[in-house]
């Protein structure tokens, strides 16, 4: 029996792209990994492009936009999201920390965090920040 695939985005944001940069994580409001910090990021729609669905969702769960983005690469583990098959493309981008992200949609908070102090994590996205750094 064939499976549904979803597709989702995450957004690997850094205030600046030099040492000590702070990168910007979600608190999930919602199940799976309800109160863990993750990637701002999810659910592409049907009619969307990948790299505008990325903006749509920083923007849906944080306020910020950016203008330009960079693929870090498709993330595809079987067991990647508890609700079923999901691959995640995951892009980078840059935000000055002066721009306030508020938390919105399907976040309860936004925070800057030190790449060298990240809380617990959703998902793969320590994964996902790991391959970011590694381009950067």
């Amino acid at each position: 029996m064939k499976q549904e695939i979803a597709l989702t985005v995450d957004m690997v944001v850094l205030d600046n792209p030099n040492n000590n940069s702070k990168i910007l994580l979600i608190k999930r409001k919602n199940e799976p990994y309800k109160d863990k910090w993750a990637l701002p990021g999810g659910f592409l729609d049907d009619d969307e492009l990948i790299e505008i669905g990325a903006k749509r969702e920083l923007q849906e769960e944080t306020g910020l936009q950016v203008d330009s983005v960079r693929q870090i690469g498709v993330f595809d583990k079987v067991d990647r999201d508890p609700r079923g098959r999901t691959i995640s493309i995951a892009f980078l981008a840059t935000a000055p920390k002066s721009q306030t992200a508020l938390a919105a949609d399907d976040a309860a908070d936004a925070k800057w965090f030190s790449l060298n102090d990240l809380p617990a994590l959703a998902f793969d996205h320590k994964e996902i920040i790991e391959k970011a750094m590694s381009l950067t």
